[in-house]
């Protein structure tokens, strides 16, 4: 399946650039309190419309991005898109995933997407805009009722630890164990969608998470995280703009190609209450994901590596 239509020039950086600052101008302007993750309204169409040219130049111009599979997407209703994401807190396999769904379906079917929640803490800006493109908490029930208002919603179980892993695990899927989304399946009966991709991980590069190292000595030495904020990992990385990095540090990717594919569907033999109580089926179900998702991995790498 071939990418979008390019709707931006080259040479339209600037003009897109300058329409993305007065949308994080408007979202400084907010209520103290708002657009913080909880509620499903705060999803805003209109702001995403604006925002759609500056993803689509990054897309086209930057990254040249090339993807498949989005018909394996259900036409309408309910599902749960399980991504694998890479990169960096830029985090660029999830927006240019995301700028694809918007230009195939539009900003009005409704899309969410979950993200950790430090991130309203951290970048308040970047909480806001995230917010009017749909982004809720991890920590919000706002997630079920969104796949209740027949919504899609995203989700990557992998979090912080995935999208800073090491490179040499950049084929790998890596969730740690999470199986909080194989619950949510299950227990509001959706089918699950994989969505994987090539080349986030090369747009930087991370030597080592040293996130273990650092927290068994901090438990030793009785001291807290700076802040009280749990950062999750602590990678060491070479990156924009830092060159050496160390800690989850906001990064600018470098450009490199992206190959994006969303997956067929997984279904399981048993939903319900009852199913996402039962913790040796839940594993069960686990395992599948990640194995299935694994072998379409390693099937989209072995078309470059």
């Amino acid at each position: 399946m071939m990418p979008p239509t390019p709707q931006t020039r080259l040479h339209d950086l600037g003009p897109v650039l300058a329409t993305m600052a007065q949308v994080a101008r408007e979202a400084t302007q907010q209520p103290a309190g708002s657009l913080d993750g909880r509620s499903i309204a705060d999803r805003d169409p209109a702001q995403i419309d604006r925002m759609l040219p500056f993803f689509d130049w990054v897309y086209h111009h930057y990254f040249r991005v090339k993807t498949d599979g989005w018909e394996h997407i259900p036409t309408q209703g309910p599902m749960l898109i399980v991504g694998s994401h890479n990169g960096g807190l830029a985090a660029p396999d999830t927006l240019m995933m995301t700028y694809d769904w918007l230009r195939r379906f539009g900003s009005q079917r409704p899309s969410y997407a979950i993200m950790d929640p430090r991130i309203w803490r951290v970048s308040p800006i970047l909480g806001r805009m995230g917010a009017w493109m749909g982004c809720l908490r991890a920590d919000s029930p706002a997630a079920v009722r969104a796949l209740r208002k027949k919504a899609s919603l995203l989700v990557y179980p992998g979090g912080a630890r995935d999208v800073f892993r090491p490179h040499r695990l950049r084929d790998q899927i890596c969730f740690f164990g999470q199986k909080g989304f194989i619950k949510l399946a299950l227990r509001e009966e959706v089918p699950l969608v994989p969505a994987i991709s090539y080349g986030a991980h090369d747009t930087l590069w991370v030597l080592e998470d040293f996130y273990d190292l650092a927290n068994t000595w901090r438990q030793q030495q009785g001291w807290n995280w700076p802040l009280n904020l749990d950062p999750g990992t602590l990678p060491l990385y070479l990156g924009w703009p830092w060159g050496v990095a160390f800690g989850p540090l906001p990064n600018l990717p470098w450009p490199k190609f992206l190959h994006t594919r969303v997956c067929p569907p997984i279904t399981f033999p048993r939903y319900g209450l009852a199913a996402a109580q039962d913790e040796d089926y839940v594993n069960t179900c686990y395992e599948q994901v990640c194995g299935t998702m694994q072998k379409e991995l390693d099937q989209l790498f072995a078309l470059y590596e």
